[in-house]
């Protein structure tokens, strides 16, 4: 907010109210200029929130559902929202026939999300050359995982090579539990290793 006389910004509220329309809420702001002293009116409109299709991922489970938003806003890849399901973060939206990182809300046709309540579920492959042992882990999304980590799981000590998260293959950096879909490794002949996930194991798959 600006004052129209000074140009400043340190304006002070001193009422506001709402008003509403078929197809818009309007809030109308009484304010004052702190450095001039000037008491002016400005309003702010933003269109009314309507429902959007969301597909929200749950541990290999799709929901379909919708919510309310804003058409106004812009929505963004990693933006967190409150859904009939939870809090979730956005992994992809799609305008059209395309996937986008970002689009104003009137644009959207689909929200696609993942649950954020509850523990990512990642696939973790130990090469056991021409055998493949593989698990389903549950663990915190937050939870950094590394190419060059040594990990203990079930039976084996393996070193992690590549993983694989929602858009691509790490070798190098880390990615947390939230955005991986697969990690790869191989057996190393270590006694110590970095951290144990033999108790995240949800199954062995194979």
């Amino acid at each position: 907010m600006e004052c129209p006389i000074c140009g400043s910004y340190n304006i002070e509220i001193l009422n506001s109210k709402q008003k509403s329309s078929k197809k818009k809420l309007m809030e109308e702001y009484l304010l004052k200029c702190e450095d001039c002293n000037h008491v002016f009116k400005d309003i702010f409109s933003a269109k009314k929130p309507k429902s959007y299709r969301m597909i929200i991922s749950e541990q290999g489970k799709s929901h379909k559902t919708t919510i309310d938003l804003s058409p106004s806003d812009e929505l963004k890849v990693g933006d967190v929202l409150l859904s009939n399901l939870g809090q979730v973060e956005v992994t992809s939206i799609e305008v059209g026939d395309k996937r986008v990182n970002k689009s104003k809300i009137e644009d959207i046709n689909t929200i696609w999300a993942n649950s954020t309540e509850i523990p990512a579920r990642i696939g973790f492959s130990v090469d056991l050359h021409g055998e493949v042992d593989s698990y389903k882990l549950d663990l915190d999304r937050d939870f950094e995982i590394a190419p060059g980590d040594v990990v203990k799981i079930d039976k084996h000590i393996v070193k992690v090579h590549v993983i694989k998260t929602q858009d691509r293959k790490l070798t190098s950096g880390f990615a947390k539990a939230g955005v991986i879909k697969r990690v790869y490794s191989k057996p190393v002949k270590f006694n110590n290793f970095d951290y144990d996930l033999t108790k995240d194991i949800f199954k062995k798959t194979s």
